[in-house]
Formats: structure tokens, sequence, C-alpha cells
């Protein structure tokens, strides 16, 4: 399946307007009988036909004798198929995907970049703000679990005068994240390691001004019940958190002060109803202060931040 999503640096296709206005509209059509949102179909030309909502909004393309596409109209036609049939996420499909103000490739290697993470860059400038005596936006951070790299990417892009490190342990997802390093101009700011949480950056220890993670926190039983699009096509080893969801987070509790200068952050993006437990699991530890819980934009508590103690 993977080998679908390079054909946008492989090949250019051609079609006539008219032929990919009649495959909208059965698009459309299979689209509604399949209960599938219907602005995916328009999303999805913009990003492999390079239309705009206006040309799709007042059908002008149609008139267009040639339109360059990413994948031919028929490889296109069976991915959406599957998007029907198999619940394939569009992102996949079209092999990228807004986050923040980037553009990012993504493949079924990494988690779709969901819109309530943008909210831990948000946080981790807050942060770095309120302790400004230990200039945090400086030195080095780390994105542990990174995944496509969104939040790195996002590190880099908000602290100009820091390193920022980037792990995973999958090989897959650590290239998918170089590549957008790179299409983005900020490879030279981020460092990729493959391994385990801060397993590879034993050298740095004491070091880091801040840690934030996107780590695995979905209970294992639940799994397999999250939407199609979820279980069946995202990967496994970036959503299960063990039993109880939070296998993943007690680790990065217990060992992340060994690796943050005093007053460093600790921020973590946790499921709905886990902000009590992880509270108290950073209380019980010991090496934390100033413990919050932040809410996303739809108000669900969704992000711990603490500040590692001086002492």
């Amino acid at each position: 399946m993977r080998k679908s999503y390079e054909m946008v640096e492989q090949k250019l296709n051609l079609v006539s307007g008219l032929q990919l206005w009649q495959w909208r509209s059965r698009a459309i059509a299979k689209a509604i009988a399949n209960n599938v949102p219907v602005a995916e179909i328009d999303w999805l030309l913009q990003e492999v036909a390079g239309l705009d909502r206006l040309a799709l909004r007042l059908d002008s393309f149609k008139d267009k004798a040639e339109i360059i596409m990413a994948l031919s109209l028929e490889e296109l036609d069976h991915l959406w198929h599957r998007r029907l049939d198999d619940r394939l996420p569009v992102q996949y499909i079209a092999g990228s995907t807004p986050w923040r103000n980037f553009r990012l490739k993504v493949s079924d290697a990494v988690l779709i970049p969901r819109p309530e993470t943008e909210c831990l860059i948000d946080l981790a400038v807050m942060a770095a703000r309120s302790e400004v005596s230990s200039q945090l936006k400086q030195g080095h951070w780390v994105d542990l679990g990174t995944g496509s790299g969104v939040i790195a990417l996002g590190l880099a892009d908000a602290f100009s005068e820091s390193t920022i490190h980037a792990v995973d342990y999958s090989l897959e997802a650590l290239a998918i994240a170089q590549k957008n390093a790179d299409n983005l101009g900020l490879a030279d700011r981020i460092r990729f390691y493959q391994g385990s949480w801060w397993q590879p950056l034993a050298a740095l220890k004491g070091q880091f001004s801040g840690m934030v993670s996107n780590p695995p926190y979905i209970p294992s039983n639940i799994v397999p019940t999250l939407q199609p699009e979820v279980a069946k096509h995202e990967p496994h080893l970036a959503l299960d958190g063990g039993f109880d969801g939070l296998d993943d987070i007690r680790h990065l509790i217990e060992f992340s002060p060994s690796y943050l200068k005093p007053g460093g952050v600790w921020l973590i993006e946790m499921m709905a109803g886990q902000a009590e437990a992880v509270k108290m699991l950073l209380q019980k530890q010991g090496s934390y202060e100033n413990i919050q819980i932040h809410t996303d934009l739809e108000g669900v508590e969704r992000f711990a931040l603490a500040f590692v103690s001086a002492e």
C-alpha cells in the first residue's frame, strides 16, 4: 500500500477536466451511499490534482483540456474504493495532510496528525515564557515518539535558538519525519534518533530544557474498538498504551527527571479521562512541581504539564 503514496514523487498523470468531473460525480454518489463525508472528495482533489476550492465549487475545471494529477485516474479510483470499502483514511490516499502551518507527508507508518496536538506547541511556548530565568527557549528540546515529526517541527519553528531532538522506535516513521523536515527546510535544526524513548539520548542527560510527547495512551482493549480508519490503518505501536493506557506515560514520568535540567518542561498529550491518574503519578514520583492539566479546544482535559523541581 505504501508504494501508492510515493507515486506523488514518481510520476505525473494527465486527465481531462471532463473525465475528472465525471469521476468526482460518481465519487460523491458513492460517498453519500457509504456515509463518508463528501467534503473529503474535494479535499483529496485539491491535494492530488491541485484544484482550488472555487474551481471545485463552480465545476469550472470541467472545461480544462488537461489537468496534472499525482495519481492516474485508475489509481485514484482504486484508492477511493479502499476509502469506502476498507475505511482507508483519505490522508493516506493523498499521502499528505495539513497541520499547524505545515503541509506534511504521511503514510500508514505514522499517525495522522490531529488538530488538538497543535496545542502542545502553544503550551510549550507558554511554559518557556513562564520560566524566563531558565532560558528554556534555548538549548535542547526533545520530541519523544515523533512519528511524522509534527511536534519536532512545531518546536523547531517556535524555538529558533534551540536544537530539537526527535526519537522514534520505528525506522519507517523516522524516514517520514526526516522527509518532512527536509521539505520544510528545518532539517538542520532537528536531530533524529532510532530507539525507545530517552534511550538514544543518554549522552545528554540533565541537559534538556523541555520534553514534549504524544505517547501511546489508549488501553489495549479499546484499540480494536476505535473507528475503523484508526483501528485498521494507523500504527498500533503509536496507539496502544497497555492495559490502562498509561504504560508509556509512567515510563516518561519515571525517567524524564534525569534528562531534564532543573526547571525543565515535561509536557504530554493524553486520553480523555486520564488527567487525574497522570497528575497523581507525577505527584507520587516526587521530582515535579507546578503540575498543570490543560484542556483542548473542545474543553477536554487533554494535556499534562509539569516542571522538574530545582532540588
